[in-house]
């Protein structure tokens, strides 16, 4: 698959067959997350690789929004370390990146769940939550979990009609980037 195709075919995906993740598979999704960029070459984050199915139904409690995670066969918490990195957010959130365009590649679906900033009840985050269900010590800060697997739906992959291209400006802002003819020579061989 070349890369032009994988992003216009990309879809979060929320249900999955229950299919375990082979071994394989799961080591190249971590070898694209230890890939990625990060500023000034610190790699702050650190992964954790969860299969077992308790532990995942567990991590599916994190917020209400998250429920389907307890039908995904793996899941992936990214986290980093803020004290090695003053970007380390976006550090995070460009390997989780990687990390879906990867399981996507192998022809795995994935979803990522929001967890940094973000309640599991009244009194406590999601991320406290996940940290105290994964033992995950009190200096890495919880990013995302990505949900992955055999995908159980179908999804198009979004229509090129409706990507937002009145977002695109050059040189100023409010200066529309090129007409018509010149977005479509952006990637002419997709829809």
């Amino acid at each position: 698959m070349d890369f032009w195709q994988l992003i216009a075919g990309r879809r979060s995906i929320r249900k999955y067959k229950s299919d375990p993740v082979e071994p394989e598979k799961v080591a190249k999704i971590l070898e694209a997350a230890l890939r990625a960029p990060s500023s000034r070459n610190i790699k702050p984050w650190e992964f954790i690789v969860v299969t077992e199915p308790g532990l995942i139904a567990k991590l599916a409690q994190a917020r209400k929004h998250n429920a389907f995670l307890k039908e995904a066969p793996l899941a992936i918490v990214v986290c980093a370390d803020p004290e090695k990195c003053d970007v380390w957010v976006e550090d995070a959130a460009i390997a989780a990146t990687f990390i879906s365009l990867a399981a996507t590649a192998l022809g795995l679906g994935h979803c990522w769940l929001q967890i940094r900033r973000r309640d599991h009840s009244a009194e406590q985050t999601a991320e406290e939550y996940v940290r105290a269900v994964l033992q995950i010590p009190s200096h890495l800060k919880v990013e995302a979990i990505m949900a992955i697997g055999y995908p159980a739906e179908e999804k198009a992959g979004h229509p090129r009609a409706g990507l937002a291209f009145d977002k695109l400006h050059q040189n100023i802002y409010g200066q529309r980037f090129g007409d018509e003819q010149s977005r479509g020579d952006l990637h002419p061989d997709h829809p």
